[in-house]
């Protein structure tokens, strides 16, 4: 089983570190003079407000965000590649970056010549690594912010003692984080879709500038359900040792559609795919026969 443990206490303490140093540049001015860089970087917070409770949100968002980032390297340590912890964790963010790069890319149709209305929607958080796409100079700052946040998430791996783990099936950890994020992903949006249904009697989808974000978030609330379901009955499957192949790659893919779950659905058929492969000390039929 994956070192969860070992990796939630390193990409929390990065997040943390994260936090501290928005605060720093938002007190000596830094963030108000260049907020195109800071924002890029995930590194932008907001201290004028008249309520200081209305900063838990922001503060407790980033930690959850550190948080999924170590889980998710966590499942996936032994499948990166590289022959260390700060080389796999700076792939493993880069593959975030790309990952987030491709779902704002689907979610902005015509991007890049999208209007004023729709820039605030070109950058989103993707467990911790940021992605922005308004401007090569935004995204080159996002990219070198999601390789330290992946460098530093691997040099505190190695500091952390590791933890006795038990063995079990392949991919069965990274459809556990599937489905976990699948549910955290799924809710959200779901909850305020069926809200609307409930309360208006009719879908959130129609003309304006975010017209095909409406319908994706929709997507999310009606079949993102069944997706992480799937990555469950998945992942049950490899508790039982058994192949949660089909399962997996069925709720990845279900997931994925949507775009909004990119992430879970991405780690669903990796799961699944993983789950698949026999163990490296099963015989195989012929040996058997001998």
């Amino acid at each position: 089983m994956a070192d969860f443990g070992r990796g939630i206490k390193a990409s929390a303490a990065v997040a943390g570190v994260y936090l501290i140093v928005s605060v720093i540049l938002e007190l000596t001015g830094f963030s108000f003079q260049f907020p195109s860089i800071t924002t890029a970087a995930g590194l932008s917070i907001s201290l004028e407000l008249t309520d200081p409770l209305l900063l838990i949100g922001p503060i407790f968002g980033r930690i959850v965000q550190g948080v999924i980032f170590g889980a998710v390297f966590a499942a996936l340590y032994d499948y990166l590649p590289g022959t260390t912890s700060v080389r796999k964790a700076v792939i493993f963010s880069s593959l975030l970056w790309v990952l987030g790069a491709v779902e704002l890319i689907y979610t902005i149709p015509g991007w890049p010549t999208y209007d004023d209305q729709t820039v605030w929607s070109a950058s989103l958080t993707v467990a911790g690594v940021k992605v922005t796409l308004p401007s090569i100079s935004a995204a080159l700052g996002g990219i070198i912010s999601a390789l330290v946040f992946g460098g530093l998430t691997g040099f505190l791996w190695d500091r952390f003692r590791a933890t006795g783990l038990t063995e079990a099936r392949k991919g069965s950890a990274v459809l556990l984080v599937s489905f976990a994020l699948g549910i955290w992903m799924w809710a959200s949006p779901a909850v305020g879709i069926i809200r609307y249904v409930v309360n208006e009697g009719t879908l959130p989808v129609g003309p304006g500038p975010m017209w095909w974000a409406e319908i994706l978030h929709t997507l999310v609330a009606f079949i993102g359900l069944p997706g992480w379901i799937l990555a469950l009955v998945a992942w049950r499957k490899t508790k039982k040792d058994e192949s949660g192949l089909k399962w997996g790659v069925a709720g990845g893919v279900i997931m994925a559609l949507t775009s909004i779950m990119l992430l879970p659905g991405a780690l669903a058929i990796i799961g699944g795919v993983l789950s698949g492969r026999k163990p490296a000390t099963e015989p195989s039929p012929a040996a058997i026969e001998q």
